[in-house]
Formats: structure tokens, C-alpha cells, sequence
């Protein structure tokens, strides 16, 4: 098959990084774009250190509300993929680094609106995203939304041919319901506006690695959540979400993201079967 290019916007994150040693691995042409360039190691892996494979990625600084700083590292690309949505906003985690008073704090956290930028369908080619928020707050409808509608529709412009956006398999009851049902924005005006991209919805619950340690206790208590909803049938997933959702490797995530990419039939939602059948295949071909 041809090489590919790739652009991973979050590149440097817990999932985003792993997605460019996924894409390294089958030889690709990875750009990362991210505010800060090169990771900062230890925070994503288990190691200060650079591992090998990161001197075969491009680690670009951009800003995702600006799209002229990315423009054009879209140029030429087969897929972009959105890996910068947020889980927590700041008026909760004030609340939990006790910054904020709980009141005021949760009240506005689990408010049931808050704005995100202008309409990102009816901006200019290239305009800048604005916070609509008076305090200039990066909220769920700004990251999960509207940077992600915006993503998609530069990669429109310039002609790329596929789009992968990371979601999730759906909220929890410890997160603002805003969470999800702005990530399920973004999937439909995706789908519907731009029907000339091949989109892909990744929806995976918990992530988790050893290099994060307190996420395996997490995983634990939500794979014995994930057994119990399976045998009385899911009649838990309506209350408990992404709490029951198998949890998932993040290595295991983004090898599936990279081999739905590399199938150039594959699009739509990609639910947790769907991500291990992927991934499985992936490492599957690379035994070949």
C-alpha cells in the first residue's frame, strides 16, 4: 500500500502520542500539532526520555482555535485525526483542587448550557475560533465541538480525504452531561456537513496503561462493572455510562484508530467491539 500521511492534532497526549508511534510503525509520515510541540515524556509514558520512534514524528506547535497556524499542515494529508477534546472543565477541576467554592464551582460545571465560539459553519476559511464565555473558559462546547467541527471543516478545504474524531462510548454521573452530548454534536454536524470526508467516530470508554498508574485501579473497578452490566443484559448502562463501558488499553485504542485509517472502506461510529476487532487486525497485519 502507498505511505500515508497523517496529522494527529493532540499529538502529544496520553491517546494522541500513541497514535503517532501506531502510525510510525506502519511507516507513515506523522505530523503532531499540539500547543507545545514534543511531549513532555514522562507525563504520557512511563519514561523522561524520548523513545525512538518519536524522531520520525513531526512535532509542530499550532494553536486549535487558530486555524492559520495549522492550515498548512493539512496540506497533502490522507487523514487528520482530533484527539483534544477535554474531560474536565476548569470550574470542576477548581472544584476538586479546591480552588473554587463546591457551590459555585459545581453549579456553573454542571449548568445545562455554556457557550462555546461563534458558529465554526459560517466562519471564513481560516478564522480564528472565539471563546464566547466572558472569562474566555475552554468548555466542552468550544474543545469537543466546535474546535472539532473546525478541524473537519479545514481538512474539507484543503481536499483531505479522511477524518477521525475521538469521542467516547458515552458519559458518567460523576461528569457534567454536557460531556457527551457535545461530542455527539460534533459526530452529526461532522457527518452532515461534510459528506466528502470520510469520517470516523472512535468511542471508547476508560483509557488506561501502566505508565498511569492510578489509572489501573480505575480500569479494574470498571472492567468488574463492565461483567456485571453483561450478564443482566446492560439494564446499568443507562445510569452508570461510561462507568460500565469495558475499559480499554490506550496502545490498543490507537492502533485501532491507525488501522481504520489504513482501510480506506471503513467509516462511521466505532463502538468498543468494533475498536478490539480493529486493533487486533492491526497487530495481526504486522506479524505478516
Amino acid at each position: 500500500m502507498a505511505k500515508k500521511k497523517i496529522v494527529v492534532c493532540g499529538g502529544n497526549g496520553f491517546l494522541g502520542s500513541r497514535i503517532c508511534k501506531s502510525a510510525v510503525a506502519r511507516g507513515w509520515d506523522v505530523t503532531s500539532i499540539s500547543r507545545s510541540g514534543e511531549p513532555s515524556w514522562s507525563s504520557v509514558t512511563s519514561s523522561p526520555n524520548a523513545p525512538p520512534w518519536s524522531t520520525s514524528v513531526l512535532w509542530e506547535k499550532a494553536d486549535i482555535l487558530k486555524p492559520t497556524t495549522y492550515k498548512p499542515l493539512l496540506k497533502d494529508a490522507d487523514a487528520v485525526v482530533h484527539t483534544m477534546g477535554i474531560l474536565l472543565e476548569a470550574d470542576y477541576k477548581g472544584v476538586l483542587q479546591g480552588k473554587e467554592s463546591i457551590l459555585s464551582g459545581l453549579q456553573r460545571a454542571f449548568s445545562a448550557t455554556k457557550r462555546g465560539s461563534q458558529n465554526p459553519l459560517e466562519r471564513d476559511e481560516g478564522e480564528d475560533l472565539r471563546p464566547q464565555e466572558k472569562d474566555g473558559q475552554l468548555t466542552y462546547e468550544l474543545m469537543n465541538r466546535d474546535s472539532a467541527i473546525t478541524l473537519a471543516q479545514e481538512a474539507s478545504f484543503q481536499k483531505v480525504p479522511s477524518f477521525v474524531y475521538i469521542s467516547a462510548a458515552a458519559g458518567a454521573p460523576i461528569l457534567p452531561k454536557r460531556y457527551i452530548t457535545t461530542k455527539r454534536e460534533a459526530e452529526s454536524t461532522i457527518a452532515t456537513s461534510f459528506p466528502r470526508l470520510r469520517s470516523i467516530f472512535i468511542r471508547p470508554g476508560f483509557l488506561y496503561d501502566s505508565s498511569r498508574s492510578f489509572t489501573l485501579p480505575i480500569a479494574l473497578f470498571g472492567s468488574a462493572g463492565n461483567m456485571v452490566n453483561s450478564a443482566i443484559g446492560g439494564r446499568l448502562t443507562w445510569l452508570a455510562g461510561a462507568a460500565v463501558e469495558k475499559p480499554l488499553k490506550a496502545d490498543l485504542v490507537a492502533e485501532a484508530v491507525v488501522e481504520a485509517i489504513e482501510n480506506d472502506n471503513f467509516k462511521g461510529v466505532v463502538g468498543t467491539s468494533q475498536i478490539e476487532e480493529l486493533a487486533n487486525k492491526g497487530w495481526r497485519r504486522g506479524m505478516l
